[in-house]
């Protein structure tokens, strides 16, 4: 069965061009254009990876990062955060983030830190 992947980005190209890279990966992916659909997730449709912008129109990925990481429901779900600003990493990883990508990024990058984190979220697992 392929992991499913939650990507939560309002730029539409990202979106596309990751979705088909992911697919083409091997995965099952879903996406968002409004960080406030990844704070109503629930059961079953719990993805293994969320990768989150940080700067999507009216929502700051940092704080829905937050409120996963508050809810038991998900807090387990690794979280990898994009963002255009590389001076964010520090601030990203203070809300409970897995992992931090500065945009633009290579896709073959972006394949490797998900598969690390999804590998670290097995071993863990209970």
């Amino acid at each position: 069965m392929s992991k499913k992947i939650l990507i939560a980005d309002d730029d539409q190209g990202i979106v596309d061009a990751v979705q088909m890279m992911l697919e083409f990966s091997g995965y099952d992916v879903a996406f968002t254009y409004n960080g406030r659909d990844v704070m109503e997730l629930k059961q079953p449709d719990l993805p293994d990876l969320i990768l989150l912008d940080i700067w999507m129109s009216g929502v700051d990925g940092r704080d829905v990062c937050r409120k996963l990481k508050e809810h038991e429901q998900t807090r387990h779900i690794p979280v990898l955060m994009i963002s255009a600003s590389k001076n964010v990493a520090g601030s990203v990883m203070e809300v409970g983030a897995n992992g931090f990508l500065p945009k633009p990024f290579e896709m073959d990058q972006l394949i490797n830190k998900i598969e690390e984190l999804l590998a670290t979220d097995s071993t863990q697992a209970p």
